[in-house]
Formats: structure tokens, C-alpha cells, sequence
């Protein structure tokens, strides 16, 4: 079966997008841990959580994932934003214990001219700090399309912040499917090589989700600008492909498109519709 989901707002807690998720034939999601232009999170509420768990386990809903807020730059030359980075993502992953063995992916961050050597050192010494040992969750590295000075542009850089983390067992690869095709990754034309670059790189093993996303640049434009599916340069030839992948299909999806509720509710009924059940 496929595991199918988007981008929900968690501004009225777990159960809420629980809900939303099923009414939209989604059955897992992507949220916010806290606003994504600041710092401030929202309480728990451990009765809605009990209850989204119940409604989760009555209902189907898989693997759930948490995003790091976008301010959060692990490896910025400024070291008051990478305290606030690590304050943050410690924040978010006591919090993500409450619902427990779910993933949590971020951005590893933009090393502002300090040069990639740099941003990785500082990624890992980060990660270093803020992973342990008891934690149920698996912390995703998103692949990213290059802009700028992001770190991340490479299964190779991806491959070397795992290796420098101590902990690395809690940590896994989410792979955009816009963010590869602008950083010059062929998923077009040539989706079997790329995901066997990934495994000799990094490890098959360390892909635990994708963001499936199309792309309104052409391909290695290195720009990150994401379109709806079907209707950018990735197209919906390849998203077939890609669905059906041995090594993806079994993965959990989490569309970030450009849409409302209802368009994500059609772009779920096209997914949906080019996933093969059996191979």
C-alpha cells in the first residue's frame, strides 16, 4: 500500500491533522514543530496526543514527519544562531518522544561563506550535541538543491555528516525529488542510476522518506523551487517511476507542493492512481 501524505498545519495539535490527513485519503503527514519562521513551540497536550494515537492506530495513519523550522542553521558563522539551532532541535526531539519511534528531518544548513568543510564540521559538532543514545526517533537529513552555500547538495557532503556523528544510527536521508533534479541528479531519465549512486554513497538502507515534489526549474538549475505533480519539469512519467521504485516504494511520501487542501486532495488521488499494488 501506498503511504501518501502532505504538509499540515499542527497549529490545532496531532489529533486535528490526524483527521485532516483521512478525509483527504492521506494516511500519514507532515507538520511543523514549530512555527517555521521562529522559535516558539506550542505545549504538548498529552490527552490529544493519547487520542491521535488511538485515531492513528484505528485509522491507519503511518509513519508521521516532523520538520525542523527553517530558521534553524546548524552551521551559520554567526554562533548565536547555532546555539538557538541546537536549542531547538534538542527542544524538538524530547518533544517528538511523546510520539515515539517517528522520523524528524531538517535542513542541514547554510554555511554562509565559511566554505563546506566548515558547515560540515559544524553540522556534526551540532548533531553531536543534541543526538542520544534513547531516543526513538530517526533524525532525516534532506537532500538539497544547492543554492546558495547549502550544505547538503551531494550524497558525498550527506555521507560525510553521517559519518563525522557519533550517533549515527539515529540518523537517515529524506530525499526531495525537486531538490535532487535541481542539484543535478537525473530522476528523469535516468532514476535507476541515481538511486544506485545513493546506495554505493550513502546506504539504501539510510533512505527512510521522500518529499515528493515536482520542480518548476529544469534540471541541475540548483534553484529549489517546488510545483505541483505533473505540472513542472520533473513530470508525471517519472513520478510513476519513481512510486514504483523497488527501493522507494515502500517508503512513506509527503507531498510540498504549492496547494490548498483540495489540491493536495487531487495530487494524492493522482499518486494514488499511478501506484502499482503489486510488482
Amino acid at each position: 500500500m501506498l503511504t501518501i501524505g502532505c504538509h499540515l498545519s499542527s497549529s490545532k495539535g496531532y489529533l486535528n491533522m490526524a483527521k485532516t490527513a483521512v478525509s483527504i485519503n492521506a494516511n500519514t503527514f507532515q507538520f511543523f514543530t514549530r512555527n517555521p519562521r521562529g522559535g516558539a513551540a506550542k505545549p504538548i497536550d498529552e490527552a490529544d496526543i493519547q487520542a491521535f494515537l488511538e485515531y492513528s492506530k484505528e485509522n491507519g495513519i503511518k509513519t508521521i514527519l516532523a520538520h525542523a523550522p527553517y530558521t534553524l542553521n546548524a552551521c551559520a558563522a554567526d554562533p548565536s544562531i547555532r546555539e538557538f539551532a541546537k536549542n531547538t532541535m534538542a527542544d524538538d526531539l524530547r518533544r517528538m518522544e511523546y510520539t515515539p519511534g517517528q522520523l524528524y528531518n531538517f535542513h542541514p544548513g547554510s554555511h554562509v561563506k565559511q566554505g563546506a568543510e566548515v558547515g560540515i564540521q559544524l553540522i556534526c559538532e551540532h548533531l553531536n550535541q543534541v543526538l542520544y543514545p534513547e531516543m526513538t526517533t530517526t533524525v532525516l537529513l534532506e537532500t538539497m538543491s544547492g543554492k546558495g552555500s547549502e550544505v547538503g547538495r551531494s550524497f558525498e557532503e550527506i555521507r560525510d555528516i553521517i559519518d563525522r556523528t557519533e550517533l549515527s544510527d539515529k540518523l537517515g536521508v529524506c530525499l526531495d525529488t525537486c531538490h535532487v533534479y535541481d542539484a543535478g541528479y537525473d530522476i528523469v531519465e535516468d532514476i535507476d542510476g541515481v538511486l544506485d549512486e545513493f546506495d554505493r554513497i550513502i546506504g539504501i538502507d539510510r533512505l527512510k522518506a521522500v518529499h515528493i515534489n515536482d520542480s518548476k526549474n529544469p534540471y541541475a538549475s540548483h534553484k529549489d523551487r517546488h510545483e505541483k505533480i505533473g505540472e513542472g519539469f520533473i513530470g508525471t512519467d517519472a513520478f510513476e517511476r519513481i512510486l514504483n521504485h523497488n527501493y522507494l516504494r515502500n517508503l512513506p511520501f509527503y507531498l510540498e507542493t504549492p496547494n490548498e487542501l483540495d489540491g493536495y486532495e487531487r495530487e494524492i488521488a493522482i499518486l494514488r492512481g499511478l501506484y502499482k499494488q503489486e510488482m
